[in-house]
């Protein structure tokens, strides 16, 4: 398998972070790519029209994406339970990897109208109101993340959506208000799969 690599995307690492938890790090090769939504990647766009990251490249020569399809991908491959197969608990999984990616998308728009959109002609409310949605859903984790021991898809997602936080909206200083994600966040980070980092090789 090949995969369309940015080491800053949060998606991209929501997919390495399930390869590695699945054992499927080995068996994926990492592509160059510069997805941008201004300047697009053509190597990508030939194999994803939408040309974004990630974007994985089967044995077969399927092209799957976004990171919600690949994670599935990888879970199926792997006959494993990131996506549990208890309904119940496959739907609160599910649902809380969507909460996930809206934080996610939210931050990645607030993040473009800062740094991509010429200064003339910068929305400041539209980045307000994106950053509120980050907000919400911080203060949505706070009170209801699961804290069962079943590691899955919905626990990845939000553990990258704060790394993403982090890197780029550290003046959020969100473990402030936010004690019991803070915890979380710390305790979830331990796994190997957290701590491992990801390069194009030489």
């Amino acid at each position: 398998m090949k995969l369309f690599f940015s080491p800053t995307s949060p998606y991209v690492k929501k997919v390495l972070i399930c390869a590695d938890e699945l054992g499927l790090s080995d068996k994926i090769e990492l592509l160059p790519a510069k997805a941008s939504p201004v300047l697009r990647d053509q190597s990508i766009v030939a194999k994803n029209p939408l040309g974004k990251v990630p974007t994985l490249l089967t044995d077969e020569g399927v092209a799957l994406f976004d990171s919600r399809v690949i994670c599935e991908y990888l879970n199926d491959i792997a006959d494993a339970d990131l996506f549990p197969k208890d309904k119940r608990a496959k739907w609160n999984a599910i649902a809380m990897q969507a909460l996930g990616d809206g934080l996610l998308d939210a931050a990645l728009l607030a993040r473009y109208e800062s740094f991509l959109r010429p200064q003339e002609f910068l929305w400041k409310d539209w980045e307000t109101g994106q950053i509120d949605k980050v907000k919400s859903c911080l203060a949505d984790f706070e009170n209801n993340t699961s804290k069962d021991s079943v590691f899955h898809i919905g626990h990845i997602t939000l553990a990258c959506g704060l790394a993403y936080l982090d890197l780029r909206f550290d003046y959020l200083d969100w473990r402030a208000s936010h004690p019991k994600l803070k915890f979380w966040f710390e305790e979830i980070s331990k796994r190997k799969s957290f701590a491992k980092e990801w390069s194009l090789k030489e």
